[in-house]
């Protein structure tokens, strides 16, 4: 053992060894692999493997920028850019991919994605746990609304609201005076809490928020009281 020397390919960390002094290894022959004696890993280009869910993932392009987060640093955000997208689903539940299963199933799906970190730490470690967010589209100087304040409307609806309706869509509530409106809009992008509207709304315009159900059954013409008064605090709502 003093005699022979191994040289690293590749500059890096030991990050897995699963052989300890005293066991016995054995080389490769021409049908068996020889024993695994460790794992280099080669930390200058650093890879966070993300799932995608498969809703999300036809708005994911290579390329993409993102910010990751990593649970061992905490406070942190890391730059990022997509380098790799899964062509196969995975099943939720058993990581397999769904040309692995045989039988047909209707859960959730994911997508694996690879982002490459800009600039990352010289703390890190593979296996580390991190979350993504991908950027997939972005506006500047556009009216957004809560996505909350969107509801979708059949023809009878809008004609009621909107005489000249000619054709079904999305509205949103606005309220004139005391009473709400409905007002067909067009949409644009989604964010997590606010979603673009690009034709039907402009900048200043005062709009109804509130509930799924409520707007969902709010008749147009309906009274309505404005009320922008901070939510009260659970504790107070309690007492």
């Amino acid at each position: 053992m003093q005699k022979t020397t191994y040289t690293s390919p590749i500059n890096g960390i030991v990050s897995y060894l699963p052989e300890r002094v005293g066991d016995y290894v054995v080389p490769g022959i021409q049908n068996s692999n020889g024993s695994f004696l460790m794992t280099l890993s080669d930390m200058s280009v650093v890879t966070a493997e993300v799932k995608v869910d498969e809703t999300d993932i036809v708005n994911v392009k290579m390329g993409q920028e993102a910010d990751v987060t990593i649970d061992a640093v905490p406070g942190k955000i890391f730059k990022g850019k997509v380098t790799e997208i899964g062509s196969q689903a995975v099943l939720r539940s058993s990581g397999l991919t769904t040309t692995q299963t045989t039988t047909s199933t209707q859960e959730a799906k994911d997508f694996k994605v690879v982002v490459t970190l800009a600039n990352p730490p010289e703390n890190l470690r593979p296996g580390l746990s991190t979350t993504a967010k991908i950027k997939t589209a972005e506006r500047k100087n556009v009216v957004a609304i809560p996505i909350q304040a969107l509801a979708v409307r059949t023809r009878k609806d809008l004609e009621e609201a909107a005489k000249n309706a000619k054709k079904q869509g999305s509205s949103n509530v606005t309220f004139n005076g005391k009473k709400a409106l409905f007002r067909a809009v067009e949409t644009g992008i989604a964010g997590v809490t606010d979603i673009e509207v690009t034709k039907g709304l402009q900048p200043g315009d005062e709009i109804v928020v509130g509930s799924y159900k409520a707007l969902r059954t709010l008749k147009p013409e309906s009274q309505v009281k404005v009320d922008n008064s901070a939510p009260k605090k659970q504790e107070d709502q309690q007492s």
